[in-house]
Order: structure tokens, then sequence, then C-alpha cells
């Protein structure tokens, strides 16, 4: 597996990770207490993790980290990096600390590495969010401070309201297909060392029946859509979490970095996907 530093932090992380969001069906039966398929969602997880994939992310809303936590259960806390988010309509001082104890006891830890506001919310300042953030970190509760869905303004609106600690990361739809952060929210994170991470990096399985990236990948002996995440894992500051609900598609996700697709074809396969 492939690590890099994760931001500013010092800490390396897998250059790939695995997201836990399935569907919007499995967010409204979850709650009603049927997780339908949950024991092969918790084997892709562990099949990742025993790849060498340390970093998991989930939410509150995804209903996905009781499967994160037994997924983890048994491993040493230190070798995983847990990321999740806080819902929108939970940003007031109170409702944070509140949400972020009930994804712990979710999960089964004592802190998250990486805390991020799930969607931002005009109704509350962002100065009350970011200062119960930078108090839970106080506490140890948190180690990382992230964002997503944010727009430029909004980030940067975010990272100056933390008086104590820096924006460590912004969560963002990425893909070859979809590069609109390219134009602003990448190029400010690659300045201030913040991480991205990069949500439906397949463009919701698009990718991985692309014609043109086939072809790239057989030079390779890799799938469309290991060439498609091996680009974007290949800057420095961003990390692509496909989905993580099969063994057989996170074992290839694992095999998506540790090589190089060539600066050469970089650059065409970048080509065909420019607009």
């Amino acid at each position: 597996m492939e690590y890099k530093q994760f931001a500013k932090s010092g800490v390396r992380v897998s250059a790939v990770g695995m997201g836990t969001y399935y569907d919007p069906l499995w967010i409204v039966t979850a709650y009603l207490g049927w997780r339908r398929g949950a024991q092969a969602k918790i084997q892709a997880i562990r099949s990742g993790l025993e790849l060498g994939i340390n970093l998991v992310d989930t939410a509150e809303i995804y209903q996905s980290e009781p499967l994160v936590a037994k997924a983890i259960a048994g491993l040493r806390r230190e070798d995983v990096f847990l990321a999740t988010k806080v819902w929108s309509n939970h940003l007031r001082r109170d409702r944070l600390i509140k949400s972020l104890e009930a994804s712990m006891r979710r999960l089964g830890v004592s802190y998250v590495d990486l805390y991020q506001i799930h969607f931002p919310n005009p109704r509350v300042p962002i100065a009350e969010t970011m200062g119960a953030m930078e108090e839970m970190v106080d506490k140890g509760k948190i180690r990382f401070i992230g964002v997503s869905n944010f727009s430029l303004e909004q980030m940067v609106e975010a990272h100056h309201s933390l008086k104590k600690y820096e924006l460590s990361s912004t969560q963002m739809e990425y893909s070859l297909a979809n590069r609109s952060i390219e134009k602003d929210i990448l190029p400010y994170c690659e300045k201030n060392g913040i991480a991205v991470l990069a949500y439906f990096p397949l463009a919701h399985g698009k990718l991985a029946s692309n014609t043109a990236l086939s072809k790239i990948g057989a030079k390779y002996g890799k799938t469309p859509s290991q060439v498609a995440l091996n680009i974007l894992a290949s800057k420095p500051n961003v990390f692509p979490i496909p989905r993580g609900s099969r063994v057989e598609h996170v074992k290839l996700n694992a095999e998506s970095v540790g090589w190089r697709v060539s600066e050469e074809d970089k650059a065409k396969i970048e080509a065909l996907f420019a607009g």
C-alpha cells in the first residue's frame, strides 16, 4: 500500500481510502433497523484494512458507523484513520458535541481522527461551529478538522474562523468526469496544505467501463477504475475514497496505487476529459 502525508499533520494515511456511503435506500432502511447486506459490507471494510487501506470515511447520516465499528474491532486504534461527519442541522456548539459523542459511541472509539462538517449551514455562524471543533480537539476527541461540500468562499471563511488549529481537509466530489474543483478549490488546498478527500472518484461507476481508460489500463495490466483512481491519487494532497461495499472491489481499489500512470498517459487522459 502507498501512503501519503495527510495535510500538515505529519500523519501518513493510505493514498486511497474507503467510503461507506451506500445509497439513500440503505440510509432509510438502516435507520428503521434493517441493514441489508451488512455482513458483506463489514467484510469489505475489513478486507481493505487487511490490505493496508487505513483511511475509512463515514458520517452520522450514512448509518454505517456501526458497520465500521465491527470492521475495526480488535485492531489497534492507531492503525485506523477514522473520518466521520456531523450533519448540517447539528452545527450549533451543543448539538455538535452531542453528535460527536454519539458517533464515537457508534464507532466504539474514544476519538475520531478527522471530524468534518458534512454540509454548510448558513443559519449557524461558522465561527461557532469551528469554535466547538477546536474545543473538541483540546479535549482529545478530535485530531483534525475538516469540511465537506463547501464552496471556496465558504471554505476560506471556515479556515479563517479557526483560531488555534489548521483546517486539515475538504471533501468534495472529484473525478476525471467532474473536475470542477480544479478551478479554485484544488489550487487553494494545494497552496494551504489542505487535503482533499475525493468522493464519487469513479463518477458513479461510469469510469469503470470507459474505453479510453481501458486502453491505457491495458498497458499497465490495470482496469479502467484503477487508472482513474491512480491519476487522482498521484496528486500529493488528493485521497480518493471509492465506496467499500464489496470485497472484490476493495481489492481492486487497493491495487490502484503503489504504481504510476506515466505523465504522458496522464496528460492524454486528462485532455480527453477536459471541460
